[in-house]
């Protein structure tokens, strides 16, 4: 059931700009505060003779899923329809959603402690029953806390949430504490940041099972996560979200997310049908009713099929011992698309996006506020390469010359694989971890001729000196005849320091991806956000894969967006 409009606590309409436009259910003790205040879409869909009438610790089910796209303008509808429209679009399919990214809240007050662990698990679990999926954690207690005029801050962790939702993923779980105004104490989420987001076709699910930060049925005050579904061009394209204050939910919060990617052995279905059957099996507890979900209710999460495989490394099929991928060594990758049973699509043609990963490697939690005893967690290793290569009858073929700054002990990697096909809307996922990374190839021909690039704000139409907005887009297109590096050795990182700025460096090595079948070169697309008017000027440092460095500047002139004329 899709309820299409907003809601309000004013059934009478006696407010200015009311938006009492779909009705909700308000509980009996909707004057209260906490879970027993909950307001509910379920109860329109409550079938059974003897539901209607619903307390906090009633355990009644919704018989059919229900969601609300909480629109009030023709505008709004029109806009938040086209979102739809652009999730189904082709310019929608890419590698973002082989990727998923949980969030964690600090530990604030005892008992916090366990919001960290039960994410850590949720994101494991995800991990080993869904291997194609590239996992990734923030949670905020493995960052540095600095303390600010306003408190105590996570600048970095707000800044890698920032470049992983405009980046991409198709689900963001957050857990922990939030509010109508935003997320966490440390305020990583402000109130308007899911507004100022430009990720448009690339929007994700959003999950924050914390407390009132969609509280949608009151008009006086919008909400952070209004906001966050409102934006017409970025944002997220759906939540599982809260009305009111919550408990821990932890185990709510595993069910819907392990029930998004499986059922067992059932297909998939929509994200509201698995909110509805997560309610059922957490028996409807009184933090459920307070969970709601935001978007259209007929929304299947865009999971990409199976399955993309490699099969072979260096002409050598990966059924025999392959070559380890070893430092500076040129590898060539061969792999096929396939049906579910296991058959070569030999009508499938487009393109193949690859990831590979150095090997997993282990952060630990600092403790910064003396609530939770240190934490260590698992993460993907950097990314060694990352490319495009042309699927042709079901078959692709690609190399690249493997970085210098690989961490060098031999270990498990990771490939992740994503394929589009060619106008017709199928796309495929697929990994590999059997593949060894580390050592260094000793006959690995010298290279000290540094790469080359070219700069521009914008588009390439942009010369030095020129204006922008004050959210430009950086562009840097690097060639070199071994490839340019990404494995993040210290000091060797993609970087853009803004004004001189060098204790404060952007790291832009996610943001490099190579041409179509040439891995020599590639481009990278960084959003700058919110600069300051007037002068402002970018210096980029690069290294190739045998750390040859390169460094180039512009400049350029920040002016109000109104003043700005073609």
């Amino acid at each position: 059931m899709n309820l299409f409009g907003d809601a309000s606590f004013d059934f009478k309409n006696r407010i200015a700009n009311n938006t009492n436009i779909v009705p909700i259910y308000h509980s009996l003790d909707s004057y209260t505060s906490g879970v027993s205040s909950f307001a509910s879409d379920d109860f329109f869909c409550y079938m059974d003779a003897n539901e209607g009438q619903i307390f906090v610790n009633s355990s009644f089910a919704a018989d059919i899923a229900v969601g609300r796209m909480i629109v009030s303008s023709a505008q709004q509808a029109d806009e938040m329809v086209n979102k739809v429209i652009d999730y189904h679009d082709l310019k929608s399919y890419g590698s973002w959603r082989n990727n998923f990214v949980t969030i964690s809240d600090d530990a604030d007050k005892p008992g916090d402690g366990s919001l960290q662990l039960n994410q850590n698990n949720v994101t494991d679990q995800i991990a080993v029953e869904n291997p194609y999926v590239n996992t990734r954690k923030i949670f905020l207690d493995a960052y540095q806390q600095q303390t600010s005029a306003g408190g105590d801050r996570y600048p970095k962790a707000k800044e890698d949430i920032q470049n992983a939702f405009e980046k991409g993923s198709l689900v963001f779980n957050y857990l922990g504490h939030g509010g109508e105004d935003g997320l966490t104490g440390e305020r990583i989420w402000d109130k308007f940041d899911g507004m100022n987001f430009f990720n448009r076709y690339r929007y994700p699910l959003f999950i924050t099972i914390t407390c009132d930060f969609s509280r949608f049925d009151n008009p006086l005050r919008p909400t952070a996560g209004e906001y966050t579904y409102w934006n017409p061009i970025g944002g997220a394209i759906a939540m599982i979200t809260t009305t009111r204050s919550i408990g821990y939910a932890f185990n709510f919060n595993k069910d819907v997310t392990k029930n998004l990617y499986t059922l067992g052995t059932q297909p998939f279905v929509s994200i509201a049908e698995t909110l509805r059957i997560s309610k059922i099996q957490s028996n409807n507890y009184s933090d459920t009713k307070v969970a709601l979900y935001i978007g259209d209710p007929a929304l299947m999460l865009a999971i990409p099929k199976p399955k993309a495989v490699l099969t072979k490394v260096n002409d050598i099929p990966i059924t025999q011992p392959i070559a380890d991928f070893k430092a500076l060594a040129f590898m060539k990758l061969t792999g096929e698309v396939q049906d579910e049973a296991g058959n070569v699509m030999s009508g499938y043609n487009g393109e193949l996006s690859v990831n590979i990963f150095d090997k997993m490697f282990n952060r630990t939690t600092f403790n910064n506020d003396n609530f939770s005893p240190p934490m260590t967690f698992s993460n993907l290793g950097e990314t060694i390469f990352r490319g495009n290569a042309s699927i042709n009858n079901g078959q692709f073929e690609f190399g690249f010359v493997v970085p210098k700054d690989i961490r060098i002990p031999l270990g498990n990697g990771r490939i992740s694989f994503y394929s589009k096909r060619n106008q017709t809307l199928l796309d495929k996922t697929g990994y590999n971890t059997d593949i060894k990374i580390g050592g260094i190839d000793l006959n690995a021909v010298a290279d000290t001729t540094p790469p080359r690039v070219r700069i521009y704000m914008n588009d390439e139409s942009f010369v030095n000196g020129g204006i922008t907005n004050e959210s430009p887009f950086f562009l840097a297109f690097l060639e070199d005849e071994h490839g340019i590096n990404t494995a993040s050795g210290i000091g060797h990182d993609i970087v853009a320091i803004l004004d001189g700025d060098e204790s404060n460096p952007f790291v832009l090595n996610d943001y490099y991806e190579t041409e179509l079948d040439d891995y020599t070169k590639g481009k990278i697309r960084f959003p700058f956000r919110n600069l300051a008017l007037g002068l402002h000027t970018i210096t980029l440092k690069a290294w190739d894969v045998y750390n040859n460095f390169i460094s180039a500047e512009i400049q350029f002139v920040v002016v109000s967006g109104e003043t700005i004329t073609l």
